[in-house]
């Protein structure tokens, strides 16, 4: 049997990219913060490396390159301020996410799994009172290490009190679909930062919210 075709007991959201069109903006916000602190042209980080990743990861490469003598709560505070006000400014929901959250939280407990603090992640769930949807919010703070480890996924089963494998994850970067992997739970994967063939380790690649529903809503 396909891991997609068995019977899920919860479904599990990233949000960067899944839910909100955001990773542009954690760019922006981390390269604005560089600027303000003088290494706008000297940063030396590689955003594409970190795509899926939390925040911390991109704060521990650079502070191993340039030793700043801010502290990591303070440099977090900065990037996060900026990104927080950038979120509520342009509430970039990719359209059709309201739509399929609404319409999944009718048949299975939700949960999201985000390598964003929470602080971001309050923001974002905010938005068109999405929060009400899902039972569970994990952030990259309350695991010890962040995607493509399993461990977020594995606290967010542990929280909707189902299996790892009873859970279906919806991603958008190949840092996510390895955590999946690794946590034993089906991943589909949305092509909204990936191109597909990137994303193949995914049970399944779509390109559109309506192919995820197909599967995640069809007749039991």
């Amino acid at each position: 049997m396909s891991a997609l075709h068995r019977e899920f007991k919860a479904v599990i959201f990233d949000m960067d990219g899944v839910i909100v069109n955001s990773e542009p903006l954690h760019e922006v916000a981390f390269l604005e913060t560089f600027d303000e602190l003088g290494y706008g042209d000297t940063h030396g980080i590689r955003f594409a490396d970190y795509l899926g990743r939390s925040d911390r990861a991109v704060w521990n490469a650079f502070i191993d390159r340039h030793q700043p003598r801010q502290s990591m709560e303070e440099l977090t505070d900065l990037k996060e301020s900026r990104l927080i006000h950038v979120l509520r400014k342009t509430e970039p929901l990719f359209p059709d996410a309201p739509r399929i959250i609404d319409a999944l939280s009718q048949r299975y407990p939700l949960a999201v799994a985000s390598g964003s603090v929470h602080r971001v992640i309050a923001e974002v769930l905010k938005l068109r009172d999405l929060r009400r949807f899902f039972r569970a919010v994990v952030s990259a703070e309350d695991v010890k290490q962040g995607k493509p480890a399993p461990d977020i996924f594995l606290r967010t089963a542990m929280l909707l009190g189902v299996q790892p494998e009873e859970c279906c994850v919806i991603e958008d970067t190949t840092a996510g679909v390895e955590a999946a992997r690794a946590a034993r739970m089906p991943v589909i994967a949305i092509t909204n930062t990936y191109p597909a063939h990137e994303l193949h380790r995914a049970d399944l690649v779509v390109s559109d919210y309506s192919e995820i529903e197909k599967v995640l809503l069809r007749p039991q």
